[in-house]
């Protein structure tokens, strides 16, 4: 039962993730990302780590999609005045994704199958054990994440800031 509910939340994943990508309209990939946020929260509690689950749904599913909506909105995407992109960055981008994909899966064949391993530990998905770990030896990675999120709130605001003439 648990493994059929995991393939399924992880076709869901899959699923809207690439709706995400091949959406035409912006608010409507907005809209498939807090749905491939969601499920991201449903393969949180099968791992049994409630308190991520919670702190993802509150504060991607949430706050950060609310700042993606209104910066949407703000900015007034629309096809007129968009530029058109050249062959040259077309053909860039073709050759970059297939890179990403030969990476991903020559990384892929490097890791070994086996079987999947089950712990018996309770204290697994505890909060105490994520501060450790937070707090601990990923103290840089953890605080510069916050730096780049406060960059990216910055660079919302410059984006939505209007000149003076």
């Amino acid at each position: 039962m648990g493994t059929s509910v995991f393939y399924l939340v992880a076709f869901l994943s899959i699923f809207f993730s690439l709706m995400v990508i091949f959406a035409k309209n912006p608010v409507h990939s907005v809209l498939y990302l807090i749905v491939t946020f969601f499920t991201f929260t449903v393969h949180y509690i099968l791992l049994n780590a409630q308190f991520l689950a919670v702190v993802n749904f509150i504060v991607y599913m949430g706050a950060i999609m609310v700042l993606f909506l209104f910066v949407l909105m703000l900015l007034n995407l629309n096809k007129d005045n968009e530029p058109l992109k050249s062959g040259l960055v077309k053909v860039v981008g073709i050759v970059a994704g297939c890179c990403l994909v030969v990476t991903l899966i020559g990384s892929l064949k490097a890791t070994a199958a086996s079987n999947p391993l089950v712990l018996q530990n309770a204290n697994l998905g505890l909060v105490k054990n994520l501060g450790k770990e937070l707090f601990g030896p990923f103290m840089l990675p953890f605080e510069l994440s916050s730096i780049l999120l406060l960059t990216a709130m910055v660079g919302a605001v410059l984006l939505t800031k209007k000149e003076k003439v």
